[in-house]
Protein backbone atom coordinates (compact mmCIF):
# COMPACT_ATOMS: atom_id res chain seq x y z
CA UNK A 1 0.00 0.00 0.00
CA UNK A 2 1.13 3.62 -1.05
CA UNK A 3 0.81 5.56 2.72
CA UNK A 4 2.94 8.06 1.73
CA UNK A 5 1.09 8.80 -1.31
CA UNK A 6 -1.92 8.63 0.83
CA UNK A 7 -1.33 10.71 3.60
CA UNK A 8 0.07 13.59 1.33
CA UNK A 9 -3.17 14.05 -0.30
CA UNK A 10 -4.49 14.34 2.94
CA UNK A 11 -1.71 17.00 3.98
CA UNK A 12 -2.17 19.08 0.53
CA UNK A 13 -5.66 20.16 1.70
CA UNK A 14 -4.35 23.87 2.70
CA UNK A 15 -7.01 24.71 5.48
CA UNK A 16 -6.85 21.19 6.38
CA UNK A 17 -2.95 21.53 7.86
CA UNK A 18 -5.00 23.67 10.93
CA UNK A 19 -6.43 20.31 11.46
CA UNK A 20 -3.71 17.87 10.92
CA UNK A 21 -1.27 19.95 12.60
CA UNK A 22 -2.87 22.60 14.65
CA UNK A 23 0.04 24.26 14.58
CA UNK A 24 -1.54 28.12 13.93
CA UNK A 25 -3.67 27.82 17.20
CA UNK A 26 -0.86 26.48 19.48
CA UNK A 27 1.05 30.04 18.23
CA UNK A 28 -1.39 31.94 19.01
CA UNK A 29 -2.40 31.08 22.14
CA UNK A 30 -5.59 30.22 21.06
CA UNK A 31 -7.72 27.31 22.78
CA UNK A 32 -8.13 24.36 20.52
CA UNK A 33 -11.40 24.04 18.42
CA UNK A 34 -13.61 21.03 19.06
CA UNK A 35 -13.15 18.90 15.78
CA UNK A 36 -16.96 19.76 15.01
CA UNK A 37 -15.89 23.66 14.77
CA UNK A 38 -12.98 22.93 12.90
CA UNK A 39 -14.57 21.17 10.49
CA UNK A 40 -16.97 23.89 10.26
CA UNK A 41 -14.49 26.47 10.12
CA UNK A 42 -12.41 24.32 7.12
CA UNK A 43 -15.56 24.03 5.19
CA UNK A 44 -14.77 20.14 4.28
CA UNK A 45 -15.57 16.42 6.07
CA UNK A 46 -12.86 14.55 5.39
CA UNK A 47 -13.50 10.78 5.16
CA UNK A 48 -11.71 8.05 3.76
CA UNK A 49 -13.23 4.60 2.89
CA UNK A 50 -12.62 1.33 0.33
CA UNK A 51 -14.62 0.56 -2.80
CA UNK A 52 -17.60 -1.43 -2.64
CA UNK A 53 -20.93 -1.88 -3.51
CA UNK A 54 -22.29 -1.84 0.33
CA UNK A 55 -19.98 1.48 0.86
CA UNK A 56 -18.98 3.38 -1.88
CA UNK A 57 -18.46 2.80 -5.40
CA UNK A 58 -18.41 5.29 -8.55
CA UNK A 59 -21.25 4.72 -11.11
CA UNK A 60 -22.04 6.48 -14.54
CA UNK A 61 -24.10 9.21 -12.45
CA UNK A 62 -21.54 9.80 -9.76
CA UNK A 63 -20.34 8.14 -6.56
CA UNK A 64 -23.30 6.43 -4.49
CA UNK A 65 -23.24 3.17 -1.69
CA UNK A 66 -25.27 3.26 1.20
CA UNK A 67 -22.65 4.33 3.77
CA UNK A 68 -22.16 7.61 0.98
CA UNK A 69 -25.44 8.20 1.02
CA UNK A 70 -25.60 8.71 4.66
CA UNK A 71 -22.30 10.77 4.55
CA UNK A 72 -23.16 12.78 2.45
CA UNK A 73 -26.31 13.92 4.10
CA UNK A 74 -24.10 14.16 7.29
CA UNK A 75 -21.73 16.90 5.48
CA UNK A 76 -25.13 18.93 4.33
CA UNK A 77 -26.80 18.58 7.92
CA UNK A 78 -23.50 20.55 9.12
CA UNK A 79 -23.31 22.57 6.39
CA UNK A 80 -20.03 21.34 4.52
CA UNK A 81 -18.24 19.87 1.43
CA UNK A 82 -17.83 16.03 1.28
CA UNK A 83 -14.49 15.19 0.72
CA UNK A 84 -13.94 11.59 -0.13
CA UNK A 85 -10.28 9.54 -0.10
CA UNK A 86 -10.36 5.87 -1.49
CA UNK A 87 -8.04 3.82 -0.18
CA UNK A 88 -7.26 0.00 -1.20
CA UNK A 89 -8.23 -2.05 2.20
CA UNK A 90 -9.06 -1.40 5.31
CA UNK A 91 -5.70 -1.83 6.44
CA UNK A 92 -5.20 1.54 4.67
CA UNK A 93 -8.31 3.30 6.37
CA UNK A 94 -7.07 2.02 9.39
CA UNK A 95 -3.20 3.10 9.44
CA UNK A 96 -4.95 7.10 8.23
CA UNK A 97 -7.39 7.26 10.85
CA UNK A 98 -4.39 6.21 13.45
CA UNK A 99 -2.34 8.95 12.26
CA UNK A 100 -5.65 11.28 12.50
CA UNK A 101 -5.42 12.19 8.63
CA UNK A 102 -9.08 11.90 8.11
CA UNK A 103 -12.56 12.50 10.22
CA UNK A 104 -13.69 9.03 9.67
CA UNK A 105 -13.43 5.91 7.82
CA UNK A 106 -16.01 4.11 6.62
CA UNK A 107 -15.11 0.56 6.47
CA UNK A 108 -17.71 -1.77 6.48
CA UNK A 109 -16.94 -3.27 9.98
CA UNK A 110 -18.56 -3.41 13.21
CA UNK A 111 -16.98 -2.70 16.82
CA UNK A 112 -14.42 -5.08 17.88
CA UNK A 113 -13.41 -5.16 21.64
CA UNK A 114 -9.49 -5.41 20.18
CA UNK A 115 -10.30 -2.05 18.58
CA UNK A 116 -12.36 0.00 21.10
CA UNK A 117 -9.44 2.20 22.60
CA UNK A 118 -8.14 2.90 19.21
CA UNK A 119 -11.33 4.01 17.72
CA UNK A 120 -15.10 5.64 18.55
CA UNK A 121 -17.41 4.04 16.32
CA UNK A 122 -21.26 5.15 15.71
CA UNK A 123 -23.78 2.59 13.69
CA UNK A 124 -24.97 2.72 10.48
CA UNK A 125 -28.11 1.03 10.88
CA UNK A 126 -26.98 -2.32 9.05
CA UNK A 127 -26.21 -5.27 10.79
CA UNK A 128 -24.35 -8.07 9.42
CA UNK A 129 -22.46 -11.18 10.11
CA UNK A 130 -19.75 -13.54 9.07
CA UNK A 131 -21.04 -16.24 6.76
CA UNK A 132 -18.94 -19.44 5.72
CA UNK A 133 -19.23 -19.69 2.48
CA UNK A 134 -17.89 -22.76 -0.25
CA UNK A 135 -17.71 -23.74 -3.32
CA UNK A 136 -21.12 -25.74 -4.40
CA UNK A 137 -18.27 -28.53 -6.26
CA UNK A 138 -17.39 -29.48 -2.58
CA UNK A 139 -18.86 -30.91 0.94
CA UNK A 140 -21.20 -28.42 2.52
CA UNK A 141 -19.32 -27.94 5.84
CA UNK A 142 -22.11 -28.28 8.77
CA UNK A 143 -19.75 -26.77 11.35
CA UNK A 144 -16.58 -25.11 12.02
CA UNK A 145 -15.65 -28.64 13.39
CA UNK A 146 -15.99 -29.94 9.56
CA UNK A 147 -12.92 -27.33 8.23
CA UNK A 148 -10.46 -29.11 10.65
CA UNK A 149 -7.38 -29.81 8.22
CA UNK A 150 -8.64 -27.18 5.80
CA UNK A 151 -8.19 -23.58 5.00
CA UNK A 152 -10.76 -20.42 5.41
CA UNK A 153 -9.62 -17.45 2.94
CA UNK A 154 -10.59 -13.86 4.55
CA UNK A 155 -10.05 -10.39 3.82
CA UNK A 156 -7.28 -8.69 6.23
CA UNK A 157 -8.42 -6.16 8.87
CA UNK A 158 -12.50 -7.97 8.97
CA UNK A 159 -14.54 -8.90 11.36
CA UNK A 160 -13.98 -13.06 10.59
CA UNK A 161 -10.60 -12.69 12.02
CA UNK A 162 -12.05 -11.47 15.28
CA UNK A 163 -14.40 -14.34 14.93
CA UNK A 164 -12.21 -17.10 14.29
CA UNK A 165 -9.62 -16.56 17.08
CA UNK A 166 -13.25 -16.38 19.03
CA UNK A 167 -13.35 -19.94 17.87
CA UNK A 168 -9.85 -20.78 17.66
CA UNK A 169 -10.71 -21.65 21.66
CA UNK A 170 -12.67 -24.34 21.05
CA UNK A 171 -11.24 -25.23 17.78
CA UNK A 172 -7.57 -25.28 17.93
CA UNK A 173 -6.98 -26.70 14.70
CA UNK A 174 -8.47 -24.22 12.70
CA UNK A 175 -6.63 -22.86 9.76
CA UNK A 176 -7.05 -19.66 8.19
CA UNK A 177 -5.33 -17.50 5.75
CA UNK A 178 -5.67 -13.74 5.35
CA UNK A 179 -5.60 -11.53 1.84
CA UNK A 180 -4.65 -7.78 2.27
CA UNK A 181 -4.66 -7.61 -1.59
CA UNK A 182 -8.46 -8.47 -2.10
CA UNK A 183 -11.68 -7.23 -1.30
CA UNK A 184 -14.86 -9.54 -0.53
CA UNK A 185 -15.47 -9.70 -4.37
CA UNK A 186 -12.51 -11.21 -5.11
CA UNK A 187 -12.61 -13.78 -2.00
CA UNK A 188 -16.08 -14.90 -3.13
CA UNK A 189 -14.70 -14.91 -7.15
CA UNK A 190 -11.72 -17.15 -6.41
CA UNK A 191 -14.73 -19.23 -4.39
CA UNK A 192 -16.51 -19.06 -7.54
CA UNK A 193 -13.52 -20.33 -9.51
CA UNK A 194 -12.53 -22.88 -7.07
CA UNK A 195 -9.66 -21.75 -5.87
CA UNK A 196 -10.90 -21.39 -2.66
CA UNK A 197 -13.02 -23.86 -1.55
CA UNK A 198 -14.00 -22.31 1.75
CA UNK A 199 -14.26 -18.21 2.72
CA UNK A 200 -15.73 -16.08 4.84
CA UNK A 201 -17.34 -12.90 4.10
CA UNK A 202 -20.05 -10.54 5.63
CA UNK A 203 -23.25 -10.95 5.17
CA UNK A 204 -24.45 -8.05 3.73
CA UNK A 205 -21.23 -7.82 1.21
CA UNK A 206 -22.55 -11.44 0.54
CA UNK A 207 -26.03 -9.84 -0.50
CA UNK A 208 -24.60 -7.34 -2.72
CA UNK A 209 -22.47 -9.66 -4.46
CA UNK A 210 -24.15 -12.96 -4.78
CA UNK A 211 -25.62 -13.03 -7.98
CA UNK A 212 -22.33 -12.45 -9.79
CA UNK A 213 -21.04 -15.59 -8.38
CA UNK A 214 -23.75 -18.57 -8.35
CA UNK A 215 -21.38 -20.92 -7.83
CA UNK A 216 -20.54 -20.26 -4.51
CA UNK A 217 -22.99 -21.38 -1.48
CA UNK A 218 -24.14 -20.06 2.08
CA UNK A 219 -23.16 -22.91 5.02
CA UNK A 220 -23.64 -21.20 7.98
CA UNK A 221 -22.96 -17.96 10.15
CA UNK A 222 -20.02 -17.15 12.37
CA UNK A 223 -20.59 -15.39 15.87
CA UNK A 224 -23.26 -12.82 16.70
CA UNK A 225 -24.45 -10.15 14.55
CA UNK A 226 -22.90 -6.98 14.65
CA UNK A 227 -23.95 -3.59 13.61
CA UNK A 228 -21.44 -2.13 11.18
CA UNK A 229 -20.29 1.42 12.14
CA UNK A 230 -18.38 4.65 10.90
CA UNK A 231 -14.46 4.81 13.05
CA UNK A 232 -13.50 7.68 14.43
CA UNK A 233 -9.95 8.61 14.95
CA UNK A 234 -9.37 8.51 19.51
CA UNK A 235 -6.99 11.85 18.65
CA UNK A 236 -9.85 13.83 18.15
CA UNK A 237 -12.23 14.71 20.52
CA UNK A 238 -16.22 13.04 20.76
CA UNK A 239 -17.68 16.03 18.96
CA UNK A 240 -18.18 14.54 15.35
CA UNK A 241 -19.17 11.63 16.70
CA UNK A 242 -21.78 12.60 18.88
CA UNK A 243 -22.87 14.50 16.22
CA UNK A 244 -22.69 11.54 14.08
CA UNK A 245 -24.55 9.98 16.30
CA UNK A 246 -27.56 12.33 17.05
CA UNK A 247 -27.79 12.56 13.06
CA UNK A 248 -28.06 9.11 12.25
CA UNK A 249 -30.46 8.32 14.83
CA UNK A 250 -32.49 11.46 13.73
CA UNK A 251 -32.45 9.82 9.98
CA UNK A 252 -33.99 6.69 11.95
CA UNK A 253 -36.19 8.33 13.51
CA UNK A 254 -38.02 10.08 10.31
CA UNK A 255 -37.71 7.03 8.08
CA UNK A 256 -34.79 8.43 5.94
CA UNK A 257 -32.58 5.45 7.15
CA UNK A 258 -34.76 2.97 5.93
CA UNK A 259 -35.65 4.18 3.14
CA UNK A 260 -31.94 4.66 2.28
CA UNK A 261 -31.07 0.67 3.83
CA UNK A 262 -34.27 -0.20 1.02
CA UNK A 263 -33.16 1.62 -1.74
CA UNK A 264 -29.57 -0.93 -1.57
CA UNK A 265 -30.51 -3.71 0.28
CA UNK A 266 -34.49 -3.98 -0.35
CA UNK A 267 -34.61 -6.40 -3.60
CA UNK A 268 -31.16 -8.50 -2.98
CA UNK A 269 -33.44 -11.37 -2.39
CA UNK A 270 -34.73 -11.95 -5.85
CA UNK A 271 -32.37 -14.05 -8.29
CA UNK A 272 -31.62 -17.67 -6.61
CA UNK A 273 -28.41 -19.88 -8.52
CA UNK A 274 -30.52 -21.26 -11.49
CA UNK A 275 -32.37 -16.88 -12.13
CA UNK A 276 -28.48 -15.73 -12.16
CA UNK A 277 -26.88 -18.13 -14.04
CA UNK A 278 -29.48 -17.76 -16.58
CA UNK A 279 -29.08 -14.22 -16.60
CA UNK A 280 -25.90 -14.09 -16.82
CA UNK A 281 -25.72 -16.53 -19.86
CA UNK A 282 -28.68 -14.24 -21.80
CA UNK A 283 -26.11 -11.02 -20.85
CA UNK A 284 -23.62 -12.35 -23.02
CA UNK A 285 -25.53 -14.38 -25.82
CA UNK A 286 -28.69 -11.86 -26.09
CA UNK A 287 -28.32 -8.44 -24.76
CA UNK A 288 -25.29 -7.73 -27.64
CA UNK A 289 -27.88 -8.27 -30.11
CA UNK A 290 -30.05 -5.42 -28.63
CA UNK A 291 -28.03 -3.29 -26.24
CA UNK A 292 -27.36 -0.30 -29.05
CA UNK A 293 -30.86 -0.01 -29.81
CA UNK A 294 -31.49 0.09 -25.51
CA UNK A 295 -28.95 2.49 -25.62
CA UNK A 296 -30.67 5.06 -28.51
CA UNK A 297 -34.28 4.94 -27.30
CA UNK A 298 -33.00 5.42 -24.12
CA UNK A 299 -31.27 7.86 -24.85
CA UNK A 300 -34.64 9.55 -27.12
CA UNK A 301 -36.59 9.13 -23.90
CA UNK A 302 -34.77 10.34 -21.16
CA UNK A 303 -33.92 7.36 -19.35
CA UNK A 304 -30.84 4.82 -18.29
CA UNK A 305 -30.27 1.95 -21.05
CA UNK A 306 -29.10 -0.61 -18.43
CA UNK A 307 -32.98 0.67 -16.82
CA UNK A 308 -34.83 0.10 -19.92
CA UNK A 309 -32.62 -3.45 -21.01
CA UNK A 310 -33.71 -4.53 -17.48
CA UNK A 311 -37.84 -3.93 -18.08
CA UNK A 312 -37.02 -5.99 -21.30
CA UNK A 313 -35.50 -8.92 -19.85
CA UNK A 314 -38.14 -9.39 -16.88
CA UNK A 315 -40.79 -8.42 -20.07
CA UNK A 316 -39.36 -11.10 -22.70
CA UNK A 317 -35.60 -12.56 -21.52
CA UNK A 318 -35.00 -10.41 -24.43
CA UNK A 319 -36.96 -12.39 -26.78
CA UNK A 320 -38.59 -10.79 -29.74
CA UNK A 321 -41.06 -13.12 -30.56
CA UNK A 322 -42.22 -13.67 -26.99
CA UNK A 323 -45.97 -14.34 -26.74
CA UNK A 324 -47.91 -14.73 -23.74
CA UNK A 325 -51.50 -16.44 -23.10
CA UNK A 326 -53.53 -12.88 -22.56
CA UNK A 327 -52.00 -11.52 -26.38
CA UNK A 328 -48.89 -9.17 -24.73
CA UNK A 329 -46.24 -9.94 -27.19
CA UNK A 330 -42.70 -8.68 -29.00
CA UNK A 331 -39.54 -7.73 -26.65
CA UNK A 332 -41.20 -5.53 -24.23
CA UNK A 333 -44.78 -7.34 -24.45
CA UNK A 334 -46.58 -4.59 -25.38
CA UNK A 335 -50.58 -4.99 -25.68
CA UNK A 336 -52.41 -4.38 -28.69
CA UNK A 337 -54.08 -1.49 -27.79
CA UNK A 338 -50.75 0.22 -26.07
CA UNK A 339 -48.68 -0.13 -29.46
CA UNK A 340 -51.78 1.66 -31.29
CA UNK A 341 -51.56 4.21 -28.66
CA UNK A 342 -47.95 4.98 -29.19
CA UNK A 343 -47.55 4.48 -32.72
CA UNK A 344 -46.30 0.79 -33.32
CA UNK A 345 -47.00 -1.30 -35.68
CA UNK A 346 -45.20 -4.52 -35.04
CA UNK A 347 -44.63 -5.75 -31.62
CA UNK A 348 -42.52 -8.33 -32.65
CA UNK A 349 -40.07 -6.33 -34.58
CA UNK A 350 -37.23 -5.91 -31.86
CA UNK A 351 -36.34 -1.99 -32.83
CA UNK A 352 -40.13 -0.82 -32.73
CA UNK A 353 -40.77 -2.91 -29.97
CA UNK A 354 -38.00 -1.42 -27.45
CA UNK A 355 -38.73 1.96 -29.18
CA UNK A 356 -42.56 1.58 -27.73
CA UNK A 357 -41.39 0.19 -24.28
CA UNK A 358 -39.06 2.88 -23.71
CA UNK A 359 -41.73 5.79 -25.02
CA UNK A 360 -44.62 4.16 -22.60
CA UNK A 361 -42.30 4.06 -19.67
CA UNK A 362 -41.82 7.99 -19.90
CA UNK A 363 -45.37 8.22 -20.08
CA UNK A 364 -45.90 6.62 -17.44
CA UNK A 365 -43.09 8.14 -15.19
CA UNK A 366 -44.58 11.53 -16.23
CA UNK A 367 -47.86 10.23 -14.30
CA UNK A 368 -46.13 10.03 -11.37
CA UNK A 369 -45.84 13.32 -8.86
CA UNK A 370 -43.01 15.05 -9.30
CA UNK A 371 -42.62 15.72 -5.62
CA UNK A 372 -41.24 11.84 -5.25
CA UNK A 373 -37.72 11.91 -4.93
CA UNK A 374 -35.57 9.73 -6.89
CA UNK A 375 -35.49 6.47 -6.80
CA UNK A 376 -38.83 6.04 -5.28
CA UNK A 377 -40.68 7.91 -8.09
CA UNK A 378 -38.79 5.19 -10.74
CA UNK A 379 -39.93 2.29 -8.91
CA UNK A 380 -43.49 3.80 -8.96
CA UNK A 381 -43.49 4.44 -12.39
CA UNK A 382 -42.33 0.31 -13.17
CA UNK A 383 -45.35 -0.67 -10.56
CA UNK A 384 -47.34 1.72 -12.69
CA UNK A 385 -45.99 -0.09 -16.25
CA UNK A 386 -46.87 -3.66 -14.94
CA UNK A 387 -50.36 -3.46 -12.30
CA UNK A 388 -51.72 -0.11 -14.22
CA UNK A 389 -51.76 3.35 -12.77
CA UNK A 390 -55.42 3.34 -11.08
CA UNK A 391 -53.99 -0.02 -9.14
CA UNK A 392 -50.98 2.12 -8.16
CA UNK A 393 -52.80 4.94 -6.92
CA UNK A 394 -55.78 2.33 -5.36
CA UNK A 395 -52.68 0.76 -3.03
CA UNK A 396 -51.21 4.59 -2.28
CA UNK A 397 -54.65 5.39 -0.95
CA UNK A 398 -54.33 2.71 1.39
CA UNK A 399 -51.29 2.77 2.40
CA UNK A 400 -52.12 6.30 3.53
CA UNK A 401 -55.10 5.43 5.17
CA UNK A 402 -53.26 2.75 7.45
CA UNK A 403 -50.94 5.68 8.34
CA UNK A 404 -48.14 5.34 6.10
CA UNK A 405 -45.98 7.42 3.53
CA UNK A 406 -47.98 7.24 0.03
CA UNK A 407 -44.73 8.61 -1.50
CA UNK A 408 -42.32 5.95 -0.86
CA UNK A 409 -42.24 2.86 -2.17
CA UNK A 410 -40.88 0.56 1.16
CA UNK A 411 -44.46 1.70 2.40
CA UNK A 412 -46.69 1.51 -0.70
CA UNK A 413 -45.11 -2.58 -1.58
CA UNK A 414 -46.26 -3.21 1.69
CA UNK A 415 -49.83 -2.56 0.79
CA UNK A 416 -50.13 -3.45 -3.24
CA UNK A 417 -50.67 -7.31 -2.65
CA UNK A 418 -53.70 -6.11 -0.75
CA UNK A 419 -55.54 -5.35 -4.15
CA UNK A 420 -55.91 -9.34 -4.40
CA UNK A 421 -57.68 -9.94 -1.35
CA UNK A 422 -61.47 -8.92 -1.29
CA UNK A 423 -61.97 -7.01 2.03
CA UNK A 424 -59.18 -4.52 0.92
CA UNK A 425 -60.11 -4.97 -2.88
CA UNK A 426 -64.07 -4.17 -2.83
CA UNK A 427 -63.10 -0.81 -1.06
CA UNK A 428 -60.54 0.39 -3.97
CA UNK A 429 -61.79 2.32 -7.17
CA UNK A 430 -60.30 0.10 -9.57
CA UNK A 431 -60.70 -3.30 -8.08
CA UNK A 432 -58.97 -6.46 -7.96
CA UNK A 433 -55.70 -6.30 -9.04
CA UNK A 434 -52.59 -9.32 -8.77
CA UNK A 435 -50.72 -6.89 -6.37
CA UNK A 436 -48.30 -9.55 -5.35
CA UNK A 437 -47.02 -9.00 -9.26
CA UNK A 438 -45.79 -5.55 -9.67
CA UNK A 439 -44.21 -5.75 -6.21
CA UNK A 440 -41.71 -8.77 -7.69
CA UNK A 441 -41.86 -7.21 -10.93
CA UNK A 442 -40.50 -3.94 -9.62
CA UNK A 443 -37.67 -5.99 -7.14
CA UNK A 444 -36.68 -8.22 -10.05
CA UNK A 445 -35.81 -5.34 -12.58
CA UNK A 446 -33.88 -3.35 -9.90
CA UNK A 447 -31.68 -6.88 -9.52
CA UNK A 448 -31.24 -6.80 -13.19
CA UNK A 449 -30.19 -3.54 -13.55
CA UNK A 450 -28.05 -3.37 -10.90
CA UNK A 451 -25.98 -6.21 -12.53
CA UNK A 452 -26.24 -4.28 -15.32
CA UNK A 453 -24.84 -0.98 -13.85
CA UNK A 454 -22.33 -3.49 -12.36
CA UNK A 455 -20.76 -5.06 -15.56
CA UNK A 456 -20.79 -1.73 -17.22
CA UNK A 457 -19.07 0.86 -14.68
CA UNK A 458 -16.86 3.62 -16.11
CA UNK A 459 -13.23 2.45 -16.21
CA UNK A 460 -13.37 -0.88 -15.85
CA UNK A 461 -11.93 -2.43 -19.21
CA UNK A 462 -14.60 -4.83 -20.96
CA UNK A 463 -12.00 -8.04 -20.33
CA UNK A 464 -12.52 -7.72 -16.65
CA UNK A 465 -16.20 -7.41 -17.15
CA UNK A 466 -16.53 -9.88 -19.14
CA UNK A 467 -14.66 -12.05 -16.18
CA UNK A 468 -17.63 -11.12 -14.34
CA UNK A 469 -19.81 -12.84 -16.68
CA UNK A 470 -21.00 -16.69 -15.23
CA UNK A 471 -20.52 -19.17 -17.78
CA UNK A 472 -22.61 -22.06 -18.58
CA UNK A 473 -20.87 -25.26 -17.95
CA UNK A 474 -19.72 -27.21 -21.14
CA UNK A 475 -22.23 -29.71 -21.06
CA UNK A 476 -25.16 -27.56 -21.38
CA UNK A 477 -26.19 -26.65 -25.21
CA UNK A 478 -26.48 -23.28 -26.91
CA UNK A 479 -29.46 -21.68 -27.55
CA UNK A 480 -31.70 -23.75 -29.87
CA UNK A 481 -33.83 -22.45 -32.28
CA UNK A 482 -36.34 -20.85 -30.40
CA UNK A 483 -33.32 -18.79 -28.63
CA UNK A 484 -34.17 -20.45 -25.28
CA UNK A 485 -31.27 -21.82 -23.16
CA UNK A 486 -31.06 -25.67 -23.77
CA UNK A 487 -30.94 -27.12 -20.20
CA UNK A 488 -31.62 -30.57 -18.95
CA UNK A 489 -34.95 -30.85 -17.63
CA UNK A 490 -33.40 -30.27 -13.79
CA UNK A 491 -32.49 -26.97 -14.78
CA UNK A 492 -35.15 -26.00 -16.16
CA UNK A 493 -37.79 -27.59 -13.47
CA UNK A 494 -35.50 -25.37 -11.37
CA UNK A 495 -36.46 -21.73 -12.59
CA UNK A 496 -38.08 -19.87 -9.82
CA UNK A 497 -41.99 -18.70 -11.01
CA UNK A 498 -41.03 -15.05 -10.67
CA UNK A 499 -38.50 -16.01 -13.74
CA UNK A 500 -40.63 -18.00 -15.93
CA UNK A 501 -43.55 -15.78 -15.35
CA UNK A 502 -44.59 -12.98 -18.30
CA UNK A 503 -46.94 -10.99 -16.69
CA UNK A 504 -49.42 -8.90 -18.59
CA UNK A 505 -48.06 -5.68 -18.06
CA UNK A 506 -50.03 -3.10 -20.30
Amino acid sequence: MDLPKIFAAFKSASAGIVFFLGTALILTGCSQPSTLQEIRDEGVLHVITRTAPSIYAESEDGPTGYDYELAKLFAEELGVKLRVRVADNNTEILSVLEKNYAHFGMLGLSRQPHTANQYRTVATGITAQSILVYNRDVERPESLQDLIGKTVHVVSDSNHEHRLNEARQENAELEWQVHSGLDAAGVLSRVESGEFPYAMVSSNELDLNHVFYPMVKEAFAVGEPGELAWFFPSAQDDSLAKAARQFLESLETNGTLAQISERFYGHLDRLNYVGARTFMHHVENRLPKYEALFRDYARDFNMDWRLLAAIGYQESHWRPNAVSPTGVRGLMMLTRNTASHIGINNRLDAEESIQGGAKYFRIVHEKIPERIPEPDRTWFALASYNVGFGHLEDARRLTEGAGRDPDRWMDVKEFLPLLAEKEWYTKTRFGYARGHEPVVYVQNIRRYYDVLARLNQPGIPASEAEEQIVQMEESREPEGPSGELQTDGKLRAGLPAELGMIPPTL
